[in-house]
């Protein structure tokens, strides 16, 4: 089925608007220094922050660790009530969209771009916002089990790290099918999220997730969705790092 500008429209309305959420957008620099600090050398850090956590050699069991906290924390922080909820300009913008299910959102998000910089990805988040969208798209897909954009992660992943990108290479996001896939991806969020009620539709995309509106997030449906995107990422890696 062809993807219109409509069915994409949806989801990336939803996108945006968790984003303007404070704390959304997570700085790379930031999160490097703050959760390497304790395990790096300086000299790693300034590596990491500059080309990457692959080619500041650090060890892989140290970005297991790393990724492994912030799976935990989100997934602790996502099945409470989240402060962010009653942030003016953040949920608010949302309406009718329910408040647990936002919070989900938020915390994917999150977490997704703390995966992608640990196992070395680069800035995400910088001057072509609709690059950053199509990424935590396709991150939102891996997690949930799209089996296409499972394939186009894995390539990038493995692409990225055999060289030292500042930000995300246009040609590759082009070669590896990136923004066809993440618009398919999109579409299959924003047809689900219309077709019927929210819930409903949501319910169609993760199995489970009918229960985080009902009940909130729950440690059954966040934990292995984060973790399958932490799966992906790291064992795409260029397989010359673990040599």
């Amino acid at each position: 089925m062809e993807v219109t500008k409509g069915d994409t429209k949806v989801w990336y309305g939803i996108l945006n608007s968790v984003l303007a959420i404070p704390g959304a957008r997570i700085n790379r620099t930031d999160f490097l220094k703050n959760n390497f600090s304790k395990y790096c050398t300086p000299e790693q850090i300034k590596l990491a922050i500059e080309n990457g956590t692959l080619n500041a050699k650090i060890d892989i069991k140290i970005l297991d660790k790393v990724a492994d906290s912030s799976i935990k924390l989100h997934t602790i922080t996502a099945t409470g009530t989240s402060a962010v909820a009653g942030a003016p300009g953040g949920f608010a913008m949302l309406g009718t969209v329910p408040a647990d299910l936002i919070q989900y959102y938020y915390h994917v998000i999150i977490v997704s771009q703390k995966l992608a910089y640990t196992y070395g990805y680069p800035e995400l988040d910088g001057d072509a916002d609709d690059d950053f969208l199509s990424m935590l798209t396709l991150f939102m897909g891996v997690m949930s089990g799209a089996k296409a954009a499972n394939l186009a992660l894995a390539k990038l992943t493995n692409e990225l790290s055999k060289e030292v990108v500042k930000r995300l290479p246009k040609m590759a996001l082009t070669k590896y099918g990136i923004y066809q896939v993440s618009k398919q991806v999109a579409k299959w969020f924003g047809v689900s999220l219309t077709k019927n009620t929210f819930s409903r539709g949501v319910s169609k995309i993760i199995p489970g997730i009918s229960a985080l509106i009902s009940g909130g997030i729950t440690l059954a449906t966040f934990l292995p969705m984060a973790k399958r995107l932490k799966k992906n990422l790291r064992e795409n890696i260029n397989k010359k790092y673990f040599t």
